[in-house]
């Protein structure tokens, strides 16, 4: 397949940090020598569906396509308002899919499990136009009182459309399953019966080995995945890495050897966005005219799972 549209939305409120130390303890000199990021997009008034479907018609503008040309629709979110239908039902009515829609929870690395089953229906000709949207909203998993969650998280939606074609060279999907490092728990609807614990808990994450397996997966993937394609970094024009905190990023490029100027960044503005993190940042750059023809980018993102992925991809 071949990415023939981005789009992209972000709610209208930016809460810097300054603004999080007026309730929490924390500063921005706290914040931004930990994890890159000084202010960050959350939502407010706007529903998560609202900027999915904003996202997704940009997406479809770009790429030429109606609602109705789409055969298939995949959606990235960890969380909604929605427990059913699902998401990617409810953005598809929106703006007025007529085909299949099925949403996915694998995490911050959502966006390259959506494109691995989007090629996979290509490949199997039971699909010559899929439409991936990736709606994330972080800031309704966090526990507000707790700094060392809430100040790294950004809300927004970005979405790609593709079409047939022979640009994505390779995906590689990864696992270290383990369910106590990164997770969240909701509350659900009581029963005469359920004798379990009930209670909600915010999203918990134990950051120091969220980092190592962030670094190590990205950097074994992409090393991995090259070598398999018969590649070298030399052939790589961008990495879009997953935004989840500027020294991870910049521990990937030490590692890998590879010069500031492949990994393009817009964590210290946006925050960690979960899987729309890679979509907003794939779209931004590409409004920007930054990605020419043939260029090769390199998609790597981690989180809760423990999940990775990669994905080389022809521009």
């Amino acid at each position: 397949m071949k990415i023939i549209g981005t789009g992209s939305a972000l709610p209208k409120k930016v809460v810097t940090n300054d603004m999080l130390s007026e309730f929490l303890d924390t500063s921005d000199e706290w914040i931004v020598p930990r994890t890159g990021i000084r202010s960050r997009h959350i939502i407010t008034d706007e529903k998560i569906e609202d900027l999915g479907a904003k996202a997704a018609l940009s997406a479809l503008e770009m790429s030429g396509l109606k609602p109705e040309e789409i055969d298939y629709c995949i959606c990235s979110n960890v969380v909604s308002e929605y427990v059913t239908p699902g998401l990617g039902c409810v953005i598809g009515a929106k703006i007025g899919l007529k085909c299949p829609c099925v949403d996915i929870n694998c995490a911050c690395p959502g966006f390259i499990y959506a494109l691995d089953i989007a090629e996979t229906h290509y490949l199997a000709g039971k699909a010559k136009n899929v439409l991936i949207i990736c709606a994330e909203q972080p800031s309704r998993m966090c526990d507000w009182s707790d700094r060392s969650t809430c100040v790294l998280f950004g809300d927004g939606a970005g979405a790609v459309v593709l079409g047939p074609g022979e640009n994505i060279k390779g995906i590689k999907l990864h696992s270290q399953l383990d369910s106590n490092t990164i997770w969240e728990r909701q509350s659900l609807m009581p029963t005469p019966y359920y004798l379990g614990d009930n209670s909600a808990v915010g999203l918990q994450m134990k950051g120091r080995e969220v980092f190592k397996f962030a670094v190590t997966a990205s950097t074994t993937d992409v090393e991995d995945l090259l070598e398999e394609l018969g590649m070298t970094k030399n052939d790589v024009s961008w990495y879009i890495v997953h935004q989840a905190n500027l020294r991870i990023i910049d521990a990937i490029k030490q590692y890998m050897g590879e010069p500031d100027s492949k990994f393009p960044v817009n964590i210290s503005d946006h925050g960690n966005s979960s899987s729309a993190s890679c979509t907003i940042l794939l779209d931004e750059f590409n409004r920007k005219g930054c990605f020419k023809e043939h260029d090769v980018l390199v998609f790597s993102a981690f989180g809760a799972g423990l999940l990775s992925a990669v994905a080389v991809v022809e521009w």
